[in-house]
């Protein structure tokens, strides 16, 4: 199959998927953006639970296949801080889908997906432990990357590249004792 022929295919596929997510939610409710192979769904954070549940338990998308998240400051025409993404993948017919929402400043936050897919659990933590992406709902969001000891994000746009001086408190571990 030529690879424009698979795009289509793919495109069909999505496009079947965003017909029954708007007949669910409604028009209006989700808008939809693709780059190449990439199809993907944006939904606002109030609604982001649901139209991940529905895409599990009405659309098969039955794994998570990655989350993850981006500090848009400074970024051109961008109207909020941070983007999350979650990329689902239907194991039965390979679709894969991108659902992406937004947070903003001073309180980021999105629900936690872990009663859907337990396998968020350690990606929701690296999120909130490199930008402070509260997950609503997580059952043990912690950092899970920095000491604990740190106060900041090191992943934000406003973080210095040279840190804030952290590294000079953290204990000096061998290499025995590691």
């Amino acid at each position: 199959m030529a690879k424009a022929e698979h795009i289509a295919q793919l495109r069909s596929r999505f496009q079947a998927t965003v017909a029954k997510l708007t007949a669910k939610f409604g028009e209006g409710a989700l808008t939809t953006s693709e780059f190449r192979d990439n199809f993907r769904v944006h939904t606002e954070p109030e609604r982001l639970y649901a139209v991940l549940e529905y895409l599990q338990v009405g659309c098969g998308f039955d794994m998570l296949v990655e989350l993850c998240a981006a500090d848009y400051l400074h970024y051109p025409d961008a109207r909020n801080r941070y983007g999350i993404w979650y990329a689902l993948l239907n194991v039965a017919t390979g679709e894969r889908i991108i659902v992406k929402t937004f947070a903003n400043d001073p309180d980021p936050a999105v629900p936690s997906v872990f009663r859907l897919w337990k396998g968020s659990d350690w990606m929701e933590r690296e999120v909130y432990d490199m930008y402070g992406v509260v997950f609503t709902g997580h059952p043990d969001l912690r950092r899970i990357l920095m000491p604990d000891e740190c106060s900041s994000f090191p992943l934000r746009k406003d973080y210095p590249l040279r840190g804030r001086g952290e590294r000079h408190n953290f204990p000096t571990i061998t290499r025995a004792e590691s």
